[in-house]
């Protein structure tokens, strides 16, 4: 069997959360009758702080309706150039919402405040307005990173001053909980909307949770459904959907020490550039430029040697921890890797 890093989304679901699939009590969820759903969609609610959540068939749906609900069309959205959203939603905030897009770099996934505030668009009849800023949280691509209580505060009350709702792409947002020891309404009091994949980390089947005001979540059903995502008797996914957010959210520190022990290991190959210190929750990215071939050779290489791996731009590898990789298997899969990169030497 390979030893699958390429990201957290290939976790398989639980024995517990298959036998809740066959058990589920089930409705038709767009009349608001599947039990299980309600169940769900009460329990992330007062998990997330938030008055009301809607269950979604995935995270970039869920991204995709808070966009749409919170802006209007020929809006300008505030962005991190390396976020989810502008790089892997196949611009879907163009296609659905009508607005366009002003991405601003990330330290560590994360905007300058100042440089959000310029952004912020007067008003004046030739620019587009500027209706909602995003943020991500942790963040992909900057490698699993924490976007910090602090700057969250600050950011929002930039966003207040203007009246520019925030949601918050909470993809792996309770990764960000495990890690900080912060429970997730620290979190999300300083945004609007906020969506959590259930998928990922905490291992269910399917499905994201959006999570904001009655008011804004009533809308977003309603976008829901009209982007053709209601679903009928979905509690037979929203059952391990709920074991997944009440009964998977702790384990993820398991995750994270193995990550740890993964980046460690990785830093020890001469040739592999890699801060150890960055590695804040389950995404080690490292920089092979130095190792002598591509990031696309080297994935393959190691495919070919039983470890599963994601080519992640120019000279980037990304390893993800997730449940169905234990200790033994990192260690494992680090010693292939020291073989492959020294026959590379």
């Amino acid at each position: 069997m390979p030893i699958d890093l390429r990201s957290d989304t290939v976790t398989k679901p639980t024995a517990e959360m298959r036998k809740a699939m066959y058990d589920a009590e089930v409705g038709d969820d767009v009349f608001g009758d599947d039990p299980t759903v309600n169940r769900l969609e009460e329990t992330a609610a007062e998990m997330l702080g938030k008055e009301a959540a809607l269950y979604v068939s995935s995270g970039t749906l869920g991204n995709q309706i808070a966009i749409q609900t919170l802006t209007r069309p020929g809006d300008e959205i505030i962005l991190e150039q390396q976020s989810h959203i502008y790089l892997y939603e196949g611009a879907g905030h163009a296609v659905y919402a009508g607005v366009q897009t002003q991405t601003l770099p990330g330290v560590r996934g994360a905007m300058s405040l100042a440089d959000v505030r310029e952004a912020i668009r007067e008003p004046n009849i030739h620019h587009p307005r500027t209706g909602l800023i995003c943020v991500e949280n942790t963040h992909n691509k900057a490698g699993g990173t924490i976007l910090g209580l602090d700057h969250l505060r600050e950011l929002a009350s930039i966003a207040h001053e203007h009246q520019i709702p925030i949601h918050m792409d909470g993809a792996r947002l309770f990764n960000a909980v495990v890690a900080s020891g912060h429970k997730a309404p620290a979190f999300t009091q300083h945004v609007d909307t906020v969506q959590v994949c259930l998928s990922k980390g905490l291992s269910a089947p399917v499905g994201s949770i959006l999570a904001g005001s009655q008011e804004v979540i009533e809308r977003a059903r309603y976008i829901r459904k009209r982007m053709g995502g209601g679903m009928r008797q979905v509690g037979v996914i929203a059952a391990p959907a709920l074991i997944a957010l009440t009964q998977m959210v702790e384990r993820l520190a398991e995750d994270h020490q193995n990550a740890k022990i993964l980046a460690t290991g990785l830093a020890e190959i001469d040739s592999v550039q890699l801060d150890v210190s960055t590695v804040e929750t389950n995404i080690v990215i490292i920089d092979v430029t130095k190792t002598g071939i591509s990031s696309v050779e080297l994935v393959d290489r190691l495919r070919t040697e039983g470890v599963w791996c994601a080519d992640f731009g120019p000279g980037l590898v990304r390893f993800v921890t997730h449940k169905d990789v234990d200790r033994a298997q990192v260690q494992e899969a680090l010693a292939i890797i020291h073989r492959v990169v020294r026959g590379v030497a």
